[in-house]
C-alpha cells in the first residue's frame, strides 16, 4: 500500500521552466507501461504503472526542476489562485502545513489516484493492480477514466445491435434521398412557379406587336426574384423563421415536427430564385435584342449593360454549383461577392437609362416621376439596402486566442453578448474570406468562443499565427442545431472540431441528449475543458479516441445510442461526406435525421 507524503506548496516563481506540450500535469509524473503487458485492457488506455510525485522519495533534484506540460500553466498565466483552483497547494493554502491528505487507503485500493494526484500531491507510487478496477461499464459502452474523473474516453462497444435492414429498392432510395431531398423541391417548386407564368406570357403574347410580353414587366419579374433570392440568406430572416419553426410543441406530431425541422434547406429557396431570375432576365435580353436589331429601340448603352448583366448573372450561377464550389470555393465566394455588387449597381444604371429614354416620349412625365413609378426601383430600393446593412455593421473586435494544440485553437471574444445556437463569420480580411463558426456562450453570459480546427490554408494560419484581433460584420445567425429543441431527446454525432456546434447548443440550450463524438486525441487537441463541457451535458458521452480504437462505424454507433436513448432524431455535424452518410443512413431507415448541408 503506497503510503501518503506530507502535501507542500507549489513554487510559482519557478514557472519559467514550465512547457506547452499540452499534457496533464500527471503525465510528466509518470512512467508509463505498454499496455501489451496486461491483454485484459485495451490498448487505447494509458496503464499507470509507477508515479512519482514532486515530493515523492524518489526525487532526487529540486522539485522545481519539473517540467509540468499542462497548458495551463504557460509562462505568464500561471497565477496562485489557478494553481489553487486546479488542486494544487500554494503558499497561501499552506502556510502553516497544517494541511492534511483527504484520502483514505480505500482510495488507492479503489484505484482512485489520478483523482488523488489531480486533487492533491502526496502519493508515493501506485502498482499498475491499483488501475484495473477503475475500468466500468457505462451505458454498454466501455468508458476508461482519464486522469480527471469528470470525463472518459470509450471504446465503441462490442454489442452494437445489427442496424434494420433498408426498406424499399436501391434505386427508389437513391432517389428518394439523394434527388428528391427537402433542398430539390424548394428548388424545383420555385423554378415551376416562374417557368409557368413564363410560359403563358409568351402564348398570350405571341401576336402582340412588338412581339412578346411587356419588357418592363419581365425586368420586374427577374427584379423580383432577385429579391427573393437575397432576402432568404439574410441574417435577420433567417434568424426569424428559425424563432418562428422553434416554437412548434412537442405534443405536435413526430411526422410534422421531422418536416418543420426541415428548414435549413430554405437554400433552395435561394438557388431556385436566382436561376429563376437569370432565365427571366435572359428572356428580357433576348426581347430588347430583337427591339434593337428591328430599329424599335435605340440605345447601345442599354443593350451593353443588359449583356453584361447576363454574364454576372451567368457566372454566379456556374460557380455555385456544388462540385465548382467545393473545390474553388474562394473563387465562389469572390465570384457571389463582387458580381453581386457590380450586378446591383449596373442594375440600377439600366434602370435609370431606360427611364431616362422613357421620359423623353412625348406625353411622359419628367425623369425622376418615371422612375418612382416602376416596381423595380424599389424592388431595387430594398435590395440594396440589405446589401448594404451587414457592411454598415463592419468592425473589427479583439480576440483572445487560446491554443488547445498544435491541430486547434479556442478563440475568445467579449465585444458582445450571444444569444443561443449562433454562428458569426470572421476574417482577417474582409474583402477577401470569411469564415463561419459556432458561437460557445461563456458560463458568465458576457463572451463567448469559438474552435477553430486545422482545415485549410486559413486556419493552420490561425492556429499557428494567433490573431488578437478579426473583423466582423453583420449579426450571429442561427445554425442547423437550433432545430434539434423540437425534439424530446436526440443523438447528436460528431467529429473533430464539430464538437463546436454541438457544445454551442448544450452549453446555451441543454436538452436531453445523447453525444457521440470520435476524433484523434480529444484530450491533447481539445483540452480538459471541452471534454468536461460535453460530459456535463451528457455524462455517459462516448467520446472515441480515433488514434487508439481507429475509425468506428458511425452510422451503427449513431443507430445504437438513438435506440439506447429512445431518441426521436438525430444530429450530425461533421464533414460533408461522413454527414451525408449518417443522415441517409438514418433517412433510409425511416428514422428522423439532420445535418448542415452545402447550401444551409
Amino acid at each position: 500500500m503506497a503510503q501518503l507524503a506530507p502535501p507542500q506548496p507549489l513554487d510559482l516563481s519557478k514557472a519559467s521552466k514550465i512547457s506547452s506540450t499540452g499534457a496533464s500535469p500527471v503525465t510528466a509524473m509518470q512512467t508509463p507501461v505498454n499496455s501489451s503487458q496486461d491483454p485484459d485492457l485495451p490498448h487505447s488506455y494509458p496503464i499507470v504503472h509507477r508515479t512519482t510525485l514532486i515530493h515523492g522519495e524518489n526525487i532526487k533534484n529540486d522539485p522545481s526542476d519539473l517540467i509540468v506540460t499542462d497548458a495551463s500553466f504557460r509562462p505568464g498565466t500561471l497565477t496562485t489562485a489557478k494553481a489553487s483552483s486546479l488542486g494544487y497547494p500554494t503558499e497561501d493554502t499552506l502556510e502553516d502545513q497544517s494541511v492534511t491528505s483527504t484520502a483514505s487507503s480505500d482510495d488507492l485500493e479503489k484505484g482512485m489516484a489520478p483523482v488523488l494526484i489531480r486533487n492533491q500531491i502526496g502519493a508515493n507510487e501506485i502498482e499498475k493492480s491499483d488501475m484495473e478496477s477503475t475500468v466500468r461499464a457505462r451505458g454498454h459502452h466501455t468508458a476508461y477514466p482519464s486522469y480527471r474523473s469528470d470525463w472518459r474516453i470509450s471504446v465503441p462497444p462490442d454489442d452494437v445491435p445489427k442496424l434494420p435492414v433498408k426498406p424499399k429498392g436501391r434505386i427508389w432510395r437513391g432517389i428518394r434521398h439523394n434527388y428528391v431531398t427537402v433542398y430539390q423541391r424548394l428548388f424545383a417548386i420555385c423554378l415551376a412557379a416562374n417557368i409557368v407564368p413564363l410560359v403563358v406570357l409568351l402564348a398570350t403574347n405571341r401576336r402582340s406587336k412588338p412581339w412578346g410580353p411587356d419588357r418592363g414587366n419581365v425586368a420586374t419579374a427577374a427584379a423580383a426574384n432577385v429579391l427573393a433570392a437575397f432576402l432568404i440568406r439574410q441574417e435577420n430572416v433567417i434568424n426569424t423563421l428559425y424563432s418562428i419553426c422553434c416554437v412548434t410543441p412537442w405534443w405536435f406530431p413526430l411526422r410534422l415536427r421531422r418536416i418543420v425541422a426541415k428548414l435549413y434547406h430554405f437554400g433552395g429557396v435561394h438557388s431556385g430564385c436566382a436561376v429563376s431570375a437569370t432565365i427571366w432576365f435572359i428572356l428580357f435580353t433576348s426581347l430588347i435584342t430583337k427591339d434593337y436589331a428591328s430599329g424599335i429601340y435605340d440605345q447601345p448603352g442599354v443593350m451593353a449593360i443588359t449583356y453584361i448583366l447576363v454574364a454576372l448573372f451567368l457566372s454566379i450561377c456556374f460557380s455555385a454549383v456544388p462540385k465548382f464550389r467545393y473545390v474553388s470555393h474562394n473563387v465562389f465566394e469572390a465570384v457571389h461577392r463582387f458580381a453581386g455588387w457590380i450586378s446591383v449597381a449596373l442594375f440600377w444604371v439600366l434602370v435609370l437609362l431606360m427611364s431616362k429614354g422613357k421620359s423623353e416620349l412625348p406625353g411622359a412625365g419628367s425623369l425622376g416621376v418615371t422612375v418612382i413609378k416602376l416596381p423595380v426601383f424599389w424592388i431595387l430600393l430594398v435590395i440594396t439596402f440589405f446589401t448594404i446593412l451587414p457592411w454598415l455593421r463592419l468592425r473589427k473586435v479583439e480576440a483572445f486566442p487560446e491554443i488547445l494544440s498544435d491541430h486547434a485553437i479556442r478563440i475568445h471574444f467579449k465585444y458582445m453578448k450571444i444569444g443561443p445556437i449562433l454562428g458569426i463569420r470572421i476574417s482577417d480580411n474582409p474583402l477577401k474570406e470569411w469564415h463561419a463558426f459556432a458561437s460557445i456562450p461563456a458560463p458568465d453570459g458576457q463572451s463567448f468562443s469559438l474552435i477553430v480546427s486545422d482545415a485549410g490554408d486559413w486556419t493552420k494560419k490561425q492556429i499557428q499565427q494567433p490573431s488578437h484581433a478579426y473583423w466582423v460584420r453583420g449579426i450571429p445567425i442561427t445554425g442547423v442545431l437550433r432545430m434539434a429543441i423540437v425534439f424530446r431527446r436526440v443523438v447528436l454525432v460528431t467529429t473533430g472540431s464539430g464538437i463546436g456546434p454541438i457544445l454551442s447548443m448544450l452549453v446555451s440550450h441543454p436538452l436531453p441528449c445523447r453525444v457521440l463524438w470520435s476524433t484523434p486525441d480529444p484530450e491533447k487537441t481539445y483540452g480538459e475543458d471541452i471534454l468536461e463541457s460535453v460530459c456535463k451535458a451528457d455524462p455517459d458521452a462516448m467520446i472515441i479516441n480515433t488514434r487508439a480504437s481507429g475509425r468506428p462505424d458511425m452510422v451503427a454507433l449513431a443507430y445504437h445510442l438513438y435506440v439506447q436513448s429512445n431518441a426521436e432524431a438525430v444530429f450530425c455535424i461533421s464533414n460533408p461526406k461522413l454527414t451525408r452518410k449518417i443522415v441517409y443512413g438514418m433517412e433510409s431507415r425511416g428514422i428522423p435525421a439532420y445535418g448542415p448541408i452545402w447550401d444551409s
